[in-house]
């Protein structure tokens, strides 16, 4: 993720005025000067591979309140009017949070019905479901009981979609699921209405109350979205669709934690959920079957590797430096709040150029489909959150190279290829060793 900054801070960054602030070894989009009185400044934008940072189950909003208002300082160190605008961009992520949650459970059923048809998968993936996402954000779009109207949504699109749509409304094995999606949205509405009441409440035993009170509903909710039984049920699309929507819980859990200062406690959860993603991607990848389905769960994937799981990663990164500075430097930080209207619509209005046009992911998917095979390319996928599994195949590699005489397959330029390059290699050298053995027994037998 490259950060972006006003040009005043840019050039002070280039004269050695100002210094990027790393925790954990990344960045984290604060700055800092370089001047006794270490004044901070935050990004107000920010690039994944040239095109602006648009995650999936993750809002911005969340990235936003650790660069600009201290990520729930400490109370005694907060102004009235840094708690108000703190409250604002946590608002509007929860917000953004329910959004998210009312478009990804409504594809289930679509996804669901796809069974038979990968008309469906093309209508619910990553571009649509990004354009879907922006209409209910613009209230385009009317959403009953947390599902999108899916005749009103879709009804531009063609014969097959349209007649897929009126499946499911008919469909009575998906009222069992539908049922579910419904009261596990109800409760989600329930707990996060408690956070907004505790967001204004000025009283802090009230305050922590309703926390408290949402926190235990949110994790009903997670057990709605994670039922064993249902994942069972439900294809690879379908299982990612239903643990997004767990994930976005998990995020919401987390803000409870923030906003009652327990930062340990936020950097644990957030430290469990980036693993979580990173093994239920693993799972739901390895339930893959067919082209159909790894067409609609690569660009997807790529998406969540390279924007939601950075965007959590800063956070905590975030909320882990903020838990090493000093009351005075707590205090400094806080001081910057006056230009935080300002850094907001800045970075509102950088990331709002987000092109709904084909997704990058979907493009430099179409261009290893082309040079890959089924198997190679889920490993691709795979290697994004299993660097380890990557190694194993460098190692495999330059063991038979080193059998066959490659001699520019070593362990340093393979560390240095692409993940295309090593899943081919590999399954090139491990379909040569196994006609070798097969060859072998022949003449053994013989």
């Amino acid at each position: 993720m490259l950060f972006e900054f006003t040009p005043s801070i840019k050039a002070s960054l280039a004269a050695g005025k100002h210094v990027e602030i790393l925790s954990n070894g990344i960045s984290i989009g604060i700055v800092r000067d370089t001047a006794d009185e270490g004044l901070f400044a935050p990004a107000i934008g920010a690039l994944v591979d040239s095109c602006p940072l648009s995650p999936l189950t993750v809002p911005i909003q969340l990235l936003m309140t650790g660069a600009i208002l201290g990520a729930n300082i400490v109370q005694k160190h907060q102004a009235f009017y840094a708690r108000n605008q703190q409250n604002i961009l946590l608002q509007t992520g929860l917000q953004s949070l329910r959004i998210n949650v009312e478009v990804l459970q409504t594809t289930t059923a679509m996804i669901e019905l796809s069974k038979t048809s990968n008309v469906a998968l093309e209508a619910v993936n990553l571009q649509q479901i990004l354009k879907l996402k922006k209409e209910v954000e613009q209230v385009r779009l009317e959403v009953k009981d947390g599902l999108i109207d899916l005749q009103q949504a879709f009804k531009y699109q063609g014969i097959e979609v349209r007649q897929i749509v009126k499946e499911v409304a008919e469909n009575i094995e998906f009222d069992k699921h539908r049922l579910v999606l419904v009261k596990a949205y109800t409760l989600l509405l329930k707990a996060l209405n408690l956070l907004h009441s505790a967001l204004k409440s000025r009283d802090s035993h009230q305050r922590n109350a309703e926390i408290d009170s949402a926190r235990e509903i949110l994790l009903e909710v997670l057990a709605y979205y994670m039922s064993p039984q249902l994942l069972e049920q439900t294809s690879a699309p379908g299982q990612l669709r239903r643990l997004e929507c767990a994930w976005a819980v998990e995020q919401a859990i987390v803000i409870t934690y923030q906003l009652q200062n327990e930062m340990v406690a936020v950097s644990d959860r957030l430290s469990h959920l980036r693993d979580q993603i990173k093994e239920h991607t693993c799972t739901v990848i390895s339930n893959c079957e067919s082209y159909d389905e790894l067409n609609f769960l690569f660009p997807e994937i790529s998406r969540i590797c390279k924007h939601d799981l950075a965007i959590l990663e800063i956070w905590q990164a975030r909320i882990d430096w903020i838990r090493s500075l000093t009351a005075k430097e707590l205090e400094l930080l806080a001081s910057n709040n006056s230009n935080s209207s300002e850094f907001t619509e800045c970075w509102n209005s950088n990331q709002s150029a987000t092109d709904t046009s084909l997704p990058p992911e979907q493009i430099a998917y179409e261009d290893l489909a082309e040079k890959s095979h089924f198997y190679s390319l889920l490993d691709q996928l795979i290697f994004m959150f299993k660097p380890v599994l990557r190694q194993e195949y460098e190692v495999y590699i330059n063991q038979q190279a080193h059998v066959t005489g490659h001699k520019i397959l070593v362990p340093k330029n393979l560390q240095q290829a692409s993940h295309l390059t090593v899943a081919n290699l590999y399954y090139y050298f491990k379909v040569r060793d196994e006609t070798n053995t097969e060859e072998t027994l022949e003449t053994i037998i013989a």
